[in-house]
């Protein structure tokens, strides 16, 4: 351990962090500690039934739509519930660990508004200034890159179709050819006057931010956010994950999807990997409890709402929720009379979520391996718990019959 954080420190001196920097991450790096996890009963407490939702994922990991699951809940600001279910790979059996790495999909957009929001409190970037005036790849139609502002841009403001051009990114086209193309695109209003939610024109924020850090974008957010937090196992590109000792294989019900890299090529939108354990501990930070990484500034131009959307979800979880609103890549919206925020991912194979009640430091994040939306109930329960809501059917079963339809995909 000592002589791989004598090689850190080399490293980091290497990418021009400061010394007192260098001491904040390898402090962070070396105070982890995985045995000290609440991964089993005797060390779950609070005001959560957490015995009670083991049992519901347990049996939800069991559906024959599903493969691997990993949970974690903070309550109170504090990890309280960590555990896993099911497998990595139908094929092989391989059990989902803590240790397991995931991906986040969309997840990813709320470390660019973060990245995004500590420079612009730094003075290095202005979020309202034209995204023009970085020299970028976008072009949108009217030359719109010319009055669209960075803010805008991960808000979803660019007026473009929802999704413009992800099938194309899909086929295999570049996504810098492609942000070129978009001037051609069609619009659903003009720029700057609606919410329209993109993946590969979002991804200029990776060419913007790259240049403003003067650091490859993938390093930036390493540098400044994953390893300061400690999390040693987050990672953009398909690398990260097919590399890790212990990774989840995509699934299509029990079928083994091939691992395509489409969405890592747009890491602004979609890059981030992980395991359970380090998704926990980016929320934790994202509550505002690691000031010393995402400041409270930081954190208010993040998550400051700047347009409204539609209702989140499908099926019963879009009747349940109002009010949403887009910040800096990260959502927020009222359930229940409570006000919660966060973001859902899903690319093929994986799905991924982040819900979190910010009043009270209290929510979940749940990654799985499996294209069913079912597992994006899971927040809504911890909260219902949270909230001593007896009434709570969330993951309840017996309305699913087997075997089960896809079905309640969360909008990424």
């Amino acid at each position: 351990m000592a002589l791989s954080l004598i090689g850190l420190a080399v490293w980091l001196s290497f990418r021009g962090l400061t010394d007192d920097r260098q001491i904040a991450i390898i402090s962070a790096i070396s105070g982890k500690k995985l045995g000290d996890l609440p991964d089993s009963p005797d060390e779950w407490h609070g005001r959560i039934d957490y015995q009670k939702l083991d049992r519901q994922f347990a049996e939800l990991a069991k559906r024959p739509e599903m493969a691997g699951l990993a949970v974690a809940v903070v309550e109170d600001g504090e990890l309280r519930f960590v555990r896993t279910y099911g497998v990595t790979d139908h094929k092989t059996n391989a059990p989902v660990t803590t240790a397991t790495v995931f991906r986040w999909a969309s997840v990813s957009k709320t470390v660019t508004g973060a990245l995004a929001a500590t420079l612009a409190n730094e003075g290095v970037v202005d979020l309202k200034l034209p995204v023009a005036s970085w020299e970028t790849s976008l072009r949108l139609p009217g030359g719109a890159e010319n009055r669209i502002s960075l803010g805008q841009l991960l808000a979803h403001q660019t007026g473009l179709t929802k999704n413009a051009y992800d099938e194309k990114l899909e086929e295999g086209q570049s996504p810098g050819t492609l942000r070129g193309e978009l001037e051609t695109a069609p619009l659903q209003c003009e720029p700057g006057t609606c919410y329209s939610y993109q993946n590969v024109a979002f991804d200029t924020a990776s060419e913007i931010l790259g240049k403003a850090a003067q650091r490859a974008f993938p390093d930036s957010v390493s540098e400044r956010l994953f390893l300061p937090l400690g999390m040693t196992s987050a990672s953009y590109g398909m690398a990260g994950l097919v590399q890790s000792k212990s990774w989840a294989r995509p699934h299509n019900g029990q079928s083994v999807r091939p691992v395509r890299e489409t969405y890592w090529r747009v890491p602004a939108a979609a890059g981030v990997n992980s395991n359970i354990v380090d998704f926990a501990r980016w929320m934790q930070a994202s509550m505002g409890l690691r000031r010393d990484v995402l400041s409270a500034s930081v954190l208010k131009i993040t998550h400051s709402p700047r347009v409204d959307t539609a209702r989140l979800y499908g099926g019963l979880l879009r009747a349940v929720n109002s009010n949403a609103k887009y910040g800096l890549g990260w959502r927020s919206f009222t359930y229940d009379g409570v006000r919660l925020a966060g973001h859902s991912g899903a690319v093929d194979g994986y799905r991924a979520t982040m819900i979190f009640e910010p009043a009270t430091q209290t929510g979940a994040v749940v990654m799985w391996n499996s294209n069913w939306g079912r597992p994006f109930r899971i927040p809504f329960a911890v909260i219902d718990s949270y909230h001593q809501r007896t009434e709570s059917r969330w993951l309840d079963l017996d309305d699913v019959a087997l075997p089960a339809p896809l079905s309640e995909d969360a909008q990424p």
